[in-house]
């Protein structure tokens, strides 16, 4: 178990899913497709879901996308999926949300950028007027802030202010604090107009890693709101993902963050479900939450002097990958199976023990033979040119008699 307590704060109901400290950190996607087109939107809404998001966000912009969003939810909930939809709203949420009552009455929960709202007086008006629809049916609110988008407004007048100090702070540590402001001010307000506190989410998204990191300990210090996670505009494959990576384990690991998502730019012919399986990869890396088995595997020395590991270890990926719809329901538990395909006698054995099933391929000294292991103990000695079908084997036997029954052994 990760050596950490989570931040308390209130549960939140989105739809159906509970989020909040007493729930597991939950993954959430968004769709880049017009919502308007309800087809590509639900094409893409589904793979968000089969890949593992439990919320899933749509941009409502003008009044076709309003009804779109209302068309699609209703054929979502007519197939059994119950997946929250939040919509996502900037410069016009107040007016989509006014003239499209049933948008507003089906979406799960509104996202609001108070940066985009309005100015002046407009701003609280346009704010009021979400808020009070999101109260009126009972709905959940974000608060996000986006230090692309921040309110130019309280930031002029926080760098004024601090302009005035003997010792005036960095232009970062005063965008940091207009971050943290907008989004306590803009809370404070959202119960005060009557929507209660388990029905606020917040969020201070930025895009330099440091800068995110320390804007959201400091929004954790100062309210218990729940809270989503996101590194945005973190780039193109694996920059954003290694980027997101970072971020979000630092602060996870200090117990903040309710919801999470990564944001990658979108690459030709990958799917959009890419951002879902990193957060996946994240919270199953660190311990808090578990898809699938987990494969460790050999990263070659000089050695390793056959590349036959480097395949097994693939082959045993891919064929998780390709069972696991049919093995989360048929054995309750899998996912927390520890596999391990080991290159050479070095760690080989050792890391076999310490998973449920592992194999040692022989390296480069070795005798050409391949022990594996289960629960801890050698099982058998593979050998000759049948041993990735002879491994799937004996691991599909292990989960058939572990999982199936409870309490059953491997014989």
């Amino acid at each position: 178990m990760p050596l950490l307590v989570r931040r308390k704060t209130p549960a939140v109901l989105i739809g159906h899913l509970p989020l909040g400290s007493e729930h597991p950190v939950r993954i959430q996607s968004m769709t880049d497709t017009p919502t308007a087109d309800v087809e590509a939107t639900l094409k893409q809404t589904r793979e968000l879901i089969e890949a593992g998001s439990e919320l899933v966000r749509w941009t409502i912009n003008d009044h076709e996308a309003a009804k779109g969003a209302a068309q699609a939810i209703k054929r979502l909930r007519a197939e059994g999926i119950k997946t929250p939809i939040i919509g996502d709203f900037h410069f016009n949420g107040h007016t989509l949300l006014s003239k499209n009552p049933q948008t507003a009455r089906l979406l799960d929960k509104y996202r609001i950028n108070p940066g985009n709202v309005g100015k002046g007086r407009q701003h609280d008006d346009n704010f009021a007027q979400i808020v009070k629809i999101a109260i009126n049916n009972g709905k959940a609110v974000r608060i996000g802030v986006n230090w692309g988008s921040l309110d130019q407004e309280l930031l002029t007048g926080l760098m004024d202010a601090n302009a005035k100090l003997l010792n005036p702070k960095e232009f970062s540590e005063v965008t940091r604090e207009a971050m943290v402001h907008s989004a306590l001010r803009s809370a404070e307000y959202a119960m005060k107009l009557g929507l209660p506190k388990n029905k606020l989410v917040l969020s201070v998204k930025m895009s330099v890693l440091q800068d995110m990191i320390a804007v959201y300990q400091r929004l954790a210090q100062e309210c218990d709101f729940a809270l989503h996670l996101g590194l945005t505009e973190a780039g193109a494959d694996m920059k954003g993902a290694v980027s997101s990576a970072a971020a979000l384990a630092i602060l996870l690991q200090q117990g903040i963050g309710d919801t999470i998502r990564v944001s990658l730019t979108p690459q030709p012919n990958v799917t959009r479900a890419k951002e879902v399986e990193v957060c996946k990869e994240i919270l199953q890396s660190m311990g808090f939450r578990y898809f699938s088995p987990s494969v460790t595997s050999c990263p070659g020395c000089g050695r390793t002097s056959s590349d036959y590991f480097q395949y097994l270890a693939r082959d045993v990926n891919a064929h998780i990958k390709l069972n696991m719809p049919v093995w989360k329901d048929r054995y309750p538990g899998v996912e927390q199976l520890k596999i391990a395909v080991m290159g050479c006698v070095v760690n080989g054995p050792g890391e076999s023990r310490h998973a449920d099933v592992g194999i040692s391929l022989p390296g480069a000294s070795e005798t050409p033979i391949a022990p594996v292991y289960v629960d801890g103990k050698e099982f058998i000695t593979l050998k000759g040119e049948r041993i990735k079908e002879e491994f799937i084997v004996i691991l599909e036997q292990y989960i058939q008699n572990k999982y199936q029954y409870k309490g059953g052994k491997y014989k």
